[in-house]
């Protein structure tokens, strides 16, 4: 365990706050998705240390179990893992100021937006849902052009090679017009901009039909997070910076608006993903749909998909009145979670939903459970 003892400290079950309490039949339904995915299909492995080849043999195990109760999937979980505290090098960091990287120990939430939509613009319908254009390519280090900024994973090709692409303002303004690339269009510009945070939407139409959309690519600039703007600017303070906030801000300044989701350049590109379980969540980066309540989106570079982490964040009540302390299963990342020790909590779909997840943003315990062969335990 060289690679994992840097920041991870083993401890037994009894020492994660709140095991005993948490149902974790729920969390199993939501690895089992992973599971059954992985067996005709890998997962990267995350930089930590906790690999998808280490994680094989829980994930082979789940597919023979059907439906567990809660005391069957906690024996499941203590059987194959080992709690590991990940350990916080930087605790008095500002979690939403922070740009360096470390473990931050904190969560946010996010949800699923179920929107009223078009599939044809109208008088009322302007806003753009886009599918990715032909011209757009991802890239990697080896072929990245001279000049163009290392964080870009993502350009367009062009006869003379490859260049940035068009921003969020230009995109917004046009630039992709007639080139055939509408998925649907909604009414509100902040509903859009926040779908494009959320990386999923639930589109509902005038005849009853949905569609459900996900992240297919982007433009490659970096995110820039409005809410970190927004306190610099004295707008909102740090310790009421939310999703709830940064959305009334938006709404109340409807003639600041524009201009400030401008400066997060970065654009997403969605594609139709259908979901069976219309009360499951959307497909996220994991390739699976996701769970509410038990799904998290993690560091993917630093964490592998499917691995569980028990959470403990006693200040954190919005999702059923009491502490949260849950395990949790890394299903999805995004841009802005960056860290050993951060999380975003799925929170499920519609706006019951985005209420919880719109004022989440609490300090937490990370305990990720580690494969036993990993410990030797």
């Amino acid at each position: 365990m060289v690679k994992l003892a840097k920041f991870l400290q083993p401890l037994g079950f009894s020492n994660c706050p709140g095991w005993e309490l948490d149902d974790q039949s729920l969390a199993f339904h939501a690895f089992r998705r992973s599971a059954d995915y992985t067996k005709n299909s890998s997962y990267k492995s995350g930089s930590l240390g906790i690999s998808f080849e280490a994680l094989k043999p829980a994930f082979a195990a789940a597919r023979e179990i059907e439906n567990p109760d809660k005391f069957q999937a906690r024996a499941f979980f203590e059987d194959f893992f080992i709690p590991c505290l990940i350990a916080e090098p930087n605790p008095s960091a500002e979690p939403l100021l922070n740009t360096g990287g470390e473990a931050q120990a904190f969560v946010t939430g996010y949800y699923e937006p179920v929107i009223k939509a078009s599939r044809h613009a109208d008088h009322r319908f302007k806003v753009l849902f886009l599918s990715p254009p032909d011209d757009l390519v991802k890239i990697a280090d080896k072929d990245r052009p001279t000049g163009l900024d290392p964080s870009f994973r993502f350009a367009r090709k062009t006869q003379t090679g490859l260049k940035e692409y068009d921003d969020r303002r230009a995109i917004e303004q046009g630039s992709l017009a007639g080139r055939g690339l509408e998925l649907a269009f909604v009414e509100n510009r902040i509903d859009a901009f926040f779908a494009h945070i959320q990386g999923a939407a639930r589109l509902e139409f005038a005849d009853g039909t949905t569609m459900r959309i996900t992240y297919a690519a982007k433009t490659g600039h970096p995110f820039t997070a409005i809410g970190r703007i927004l306190v610099e600017d004295g707008e909102i303070s740090a310790d009421a910076v939310t999703m709830r906030t940064i959305r009334q801000w938006l709404q109340d300044n409807p003639e600041r608006a524009d201009e400030l989701m401008w400066r997060n350049r970065s654009y997403i590109f969605f594609r139709e993903a259908p979901v069976d379980d219309p009360n499951a969540g959307p497909i996220a980066a994991a390739k699976v749909p996701l769970t509410a309540g038990r799904s998290m989106a993690v560091d993917r570079n630093l964490h592998s998909f499917g691995t569980p982490f028990f959470v403990n964040a006693p200040h954190l009540t919005a999702f059923d009145n009491r502490p949260f302390s849950r395990l949790m299963i890394a299903q999805d990342t995004g841009t802005a979670i960056v860290g050993l020790a951060r999380g975003d909590l799925f929170a499920g779909s519609g706006d019951a939903a985005g209420e919880i997840a719109g004022g989440i943003k609490h300090r937490a315990d990370f305990y990720a459970l580690v494969p036993r062969q990993l410990v030797g335990a």
